[in-house]
């Protein structure tokens, strides 16, 4: 049953003048700035960073912990910004991102590395949600498309300033800087956030908080994760440890149903899930985003290890697929907003992506760095047709009263194909590498804590002898885990064939609320 068929409350109809919404945009194209950096000046530091922490076989977590964090707390920040407005919620994003940045800098080890990442997780979760479903607050669907364009032009820069600068900070003044970099973005994103972002007022009663919900959303996501983590590499699949991950995830999820059948605001309302678009649209962004957070990781520590590439350069080089993403998303964009149709768009994306992975499982160590470079080209075509089409479904088939809940469960669930993506790909890359080093190098040619302390420096100073089954190994742990990711692509191409192409709204309709006088006239503070 749709959302917006059972409204039987008035409604009423808000505009915002080009000024209130070029000042709004002021605000949410800094606060992006800093999430999206976030997401790429890391990568081409990360061989060197856990090199020098000895933490290679806890590489996985510097990437997971962010994106576990993230997950949690997106369905929070969505419901909460619902019930008591973004710009507050905003705000606390950036600070506790701010101080997860700060541990990060001041690491002293890999586990205080790992603790400073999930602290960003947990303020990135509501910088990327909120930003969505702010767009929704002011723009109409109709013309929503091209404003999300104008805010992926923020992308654009962090997909070539991120890797470059994470590169330059690597051989320059250090990997920390990659932290360092965050404090005064981020400041200067929390005054642009405070001075210019004006936002309707949403209620001033004082609904109650699903606190059960989101603990018990937390632990099933958090069981969720070790499961993907742990089986098949720390642990047997049909180990004890493993099979009671899985019961204690199966158990909470089902609590989790139970608990939000009952609640008076519930976290995730189960109502979203009779959405046909919703439920669809989810599911592809989840599958593609395995697709996406696979690469991105990890294909930055492959291009240095085993193209030889320094960490500057292997940034650069992953702006074949940021770049083209970019351009799709901006163009797909416009197009939905001129046309009004939006159906066959991400499912023509969703076929690249599954074209591209199996492309990547093609690599060798002797693939030209160009033809590299072309078959991310094509993964980021694909992305950029499907991923932010797929919100714009979403958001239309809600109210805008709950389009903050429904945007984040749409991201919680493509989260969770993120860090199912890093956590299995991850995982599994390590237990394929180790096992591999062990098989190949000769001998006597790595002492027994080299492997966990590999560099793309050290790998590349190196006897022949011993480099090149490390160049090997490195590869063939790596592309084969992209042939497996390419049929999931495929599916989500034919979910999306059963998206129902609704009429986009042209307006944007509130109910109204006899707590609030004018909710378009009262902006929030």
């Amino acid at each position: 049953m749709n959302a917006t068929a059972t409204t039987a409350a008035p409604r009423s109809h808000t505009e915002f003048d080009r000024r209130a919404i070029t000042f709004i945009f002021i605000g949410l194209m800094a606060t992006m700035l800093v999430a999206s950096l976030n997401q790429t000046v890391l990568n081409p530091a990360l061989p060197t960073i856990v090199g020098e922490l000895h933490g290679v076989d806890k590489m996985l977590w510097i990437v997971t912990a962010y994106i576990l964090a993230s997950t949690i707390t997106m369905p929070i920040y969505g419901k909460l910004g619902d019930l008591f407005g973004r710009k507050p919620l905003l705000l606390t994003a950036l600070t506790i991102f701010l101080v997860g940045s700060t541990i990060s800098a001041f690491a002293g080890d890999i586990t205080w590395l790992i603790v400073g990442r999930a602290a960003q997780g947990a303020g990135g979760g509501g910088l990327m949600v909120l930003s969505q479903a702010t767009v929704a607050d002011v723009i109409p669907a109709r013309q929503r498309g091209k404003y999300l364009a104008i805010m992926s032009s923020v992308f654009a820069v962090s997909s070539v300033a991120g890797p470059l600068l994470g590169g330059w900070f690597t051989e320059g003044p250090g990997w920390r800087w990659v932290f360092y970099i965050n404090l005064p973005l981020g400041v200067l994103a929390f005054i642009a956030v405070a001075f210019f972002l004006r936002l309707p007022r949403t209620r001033n009663s004082r609904p109650r908080i699903d606190i059960a919900g989101m603990t018990v959303l937390s632990l099933a996501t958090t069981l969720l994760v070790f499961v993907a983590t742990w089986g098949g590499s720390r642990y047997p699949w049909t180990s004890p440890v493993v099979l009671g991950l899985i019961a204690g995830t199966l158990a909470t999820a089902v609590l989790f149903l139970f608990i939000e059948s009952r609640a008076a605001e519930p976290i995730l309302p189960l109502h979203l899930f009779r959405d046909r678009n919703f439920d669809v649209s989810t599911l592809a962004g989840l599958l593609n985003s395995i697709a996406l957070f696979g690469v991105a990781a990890y294909m930055p520590t492959y291009l240095q290890m085993v193209a030889g590439r320094s960490a500057t350069v292997a940034g650069l080089l992953m702006f074949p697929m940021m770049g083209s993403m970019l351009i799709t998303s901006t163009l797909a964009g416009r197009l939905v907003s001129r046309t009004g149709r939006y159906k066959v768009t991400p499912i023509v994306g969703s076929v690249l992506v599954a074209v591209a992975m199996l492309l990547l499982s093609l690599l060798t160590v002797d693939t030209p760095i160009w033809v590299l470079c072309c078959f991310l080209a094509v993964l980021g075509v694909g992305l950029g047709a499907s991923m932010q089409i797929m919100v714009l479904v979403v958001q239309n088939s809600f109210p805008v009263e709950e389009v903050g809940t429904a945007t984040a469960g749409n991201n919680y669930f493509r989260q969770i194909g993120a860090t199912l993506g890093s956590a299995v790909v991850g995982s599994v890359f390590a237990t394929r590498l180790n096992v591999l080093l062990a098989e190949r190098v000769p001998e006597g040619g790595l002492a027994a804590d080299d492997a966990n302390s590999l560099t793309p420096a050290m790998v590349h100073t190196l006897p022949d002898a011993v480099q090149q089954p490390i160049l090997e190994s490195y590869n063939d742990a790596l592309t084969p885990i992209y042939l497996a990711i390419g049929p999931l692509a495929m599916v989500a191409a034919v979910l999306l064939c059963f998206v129902v192409e609704k009429p986009l709204a042209t307006t944007i309709t509130r109910r109204t609320d006899p707590a609030v006088n004018d909710p378009a006239a009262t902006p929030s503070p």
